[in-house]
C-alpha cells in the first residue's frame, strides 16, 4: 500500500508503496522488460544502478512462453531472476496497437472488441484468442507479480471524442468486472503477498471524459490509479493540462502511474504536476539506435553517437556521470565505432547510460 510522507515545494509527492516483494520509494521510474528482460542488460545490472521495480508485459508472456509454464517454473520473479517488484500492464495497449498496424497494413483488422472482452490474432502465429476482464487478471495472478493492471480500451489519439466516450464507457465496465473477481480471487491469497490492482482512466484529452471516468474508477475503490492513454500519438505539448487535472483529483492517498511517459524532463514536469510512477522504452529504445541522454543545466538533451563529429570524440558520454560506461572512461568515439561496428557492447553501454540516467533522476527527485 502507498504511504505519503511529504510533498515538497515543487509538488513532487516523496511516498513510499509497499508490495509482496519489497517497498519502493517514490517517484521511481520502471524500466521495461516487455519479454521478461530489460533488453541488454542483466538483473544484476539494473539492481546495482538502483531499478526499484520493473515492467514486463502481460501480452507478449501470455502467447509466450505462457503464463503456465511461467507459474509452474515458480512464476515470473523466478523465471527471470529478479527478487524486486514487477509490475505487468493489461497487454491492452499492444493488442489494440498491433491491430491498428495491422489494418494499415493489410486493411484487416486482427481485433474485435465486444462487451465480453477483445478478440484478437496472434501477431507471431495468427492464431486467435479472446482475452477478457477477468482472464487478464488471472494471467498476472499466475505470473506472481506485485502490481497488476486491469484490461482497458486504449483509443489512438486520432480518435474522436465520441469514440474515446465509449471506450471510456467499455473501460470503467472492464474495470468492474476486474475488481469483483480480483477481490474474490485475493481472499485465498496470504496478505503479505496480496498484489496490487490499479484502475485505468481513460478520456483522451478531454476534461469532462478525464473528470467523470477519474470519478467512477475512484468509486471502485482500487489500489493505486494509473493515467492512460497520453502517450498514444498525442503530442507532450497537448498532454500537460491533463496531466495536471490527474494530478488534482486523484486520491492523494494512492499512488498515480503515468503510463508509458517519457523523456527524463517529462518524468520531471509529471512529478512535479502529482505522478508517482513512470515506464517508458526510450531509455532502452534510444540507445540501440545510438541516442543517448546528457543533462544541460536544468535540462537534458539527447545526442546520437553516429553523429559523424563523435568519432573523434574522447570524452565520456558526460562527465561526473557514475553509470558503468562513463565512470569506466568509454569514449564517445569507441561507443559509436562500436554501435556503427555492430558490437553488442556499443549498445549495451549506450542502454546502461540511459537507464542510469533516468533512475539517477527519479533518486534526485526523491532528495529534494
Amino acid at each position: 500500500m502507498f504511504k505519503l510522507i511529504k510533498k515538497s515545494k515543487s509538488g513532487v509527492r516523496i511516498g513510499e508503496l509497499t508490495t509482496a516483494h519489497g517497498k519502493i520509494e517514490t517517484p521511481f521510474f520502471m524500466p521495461v522488460g516487455t519479454q521478461g528482460s530489460v533488453k541488454g542488460i542483466s538483473p544484476t545490472e539494473l539492481e546495482e544502478m538502483g531499478a526499484q521495480i520493473i515492467l514486463c508485459n502481460t501480452y507478449h508472456l501470455y502467447l509466450r512462453p505462457g503464463e503456465k509454464i511461467i507459474k509452474k517454473l515458480g512464476g515470473l520473479h523466478k523465471f527471470i531472476g529478479w527478487n524486486k517488484p514487477i509490475l505487468t500492464d493489461s497487454g491492452g495497449y499492444q493488442v489494440f496497437s498491433l491491430g491498428e498496424k495491422t489494418v494499415q497494413k493489410s486493411k484487416e483488422s486482427l481485433v474485435k472488441i465486444t462487451e465480453e472482452g477483445v478478440e484478437f490474432k496472434s501477431h507471431l502465429d495468427g492464431s486467435k484468442h479472446m482475452l477478457t476482464p477477468e482472464k487478464v487478471i488471472q494471467i498476472q495472478l499466475d505470473l506472481g507479480v506485485d502490481i497488476i493492471m486491469p484490461l482497458d480500451v486504449c483509443p489512438s489519439g486520432k480518435a474522436t471524442k465520441e469514440e474515446i466516450k465509449n471506450a471510456c464507457d467499455i473501460t470503467l465496465r472492464w474495470a468492474e468486472r476486474s475488481k469483483k473477481y480480483f477481490d474474490i480471487k485475493i481472499k485465498k491469497i496470504e496478505p503479505k503477498k496480496r498484489p496490487l490492482l490499479h484502475g485505468i482512466v481513460q478520456g483522451g484529452l478531454y476534461e469532462d471524459l478525464r473528470r467523470e471516468h477519474a470519478r467512477e474508477m475512484i468509486k471502485l475503490d482500487f489500489d493505486g490509479y494509473s493515467v492512460g492513454g497520453l502517450a498514444v500519438d498525442h503530442e507532450t505539448r497537448n498532454m500537460w493540462k491533463t496531466v495536471k487535472l490527474m494530478g488534482e483529483i486523484l486520491p492523494e492517498n494512492k499512488q498515480r502511474y503515468l503510463m508509458g511517459v517519457g523523456t527524463p524532463d517529462d518524468i520531471i514536469k509529471a512529478t512535479k504536476l502529482g505522478m508517482d510512477m513512470f515506464d517508458c522504452v526510450l531509455p532502452t529504445r534510444l540507445a540501440r539506435h545510438g541516442s543517448v541522454y546528457v543533462k544541460n543545466r536544468s535540462k537534458y538533451k539527447l545526442i546520437n553517437l553516429l553523429n559523424s563529429k563523435y568519432r573523434e570524440d574522447g570524452e565520456v558520454i558526460e562527465k561526473g556521470c557514475a553509470c558503468y560506461a562513463c565512470k569506466n572512461g568509454y569514449s564517445k568515439a569507441y561507443i559509436s565505432h562500436l554501435i556503427r561496428s555492430n558490437e553488442m557492447f556499443g549498445l549495451r553501454l549506450a542502454t546502461l547510460h540511459n537507464l542510469w540516467t533516468y533512475i539517477k533522476l527519479t533518486k534526485s527527485l526523491r532528495d529534494l
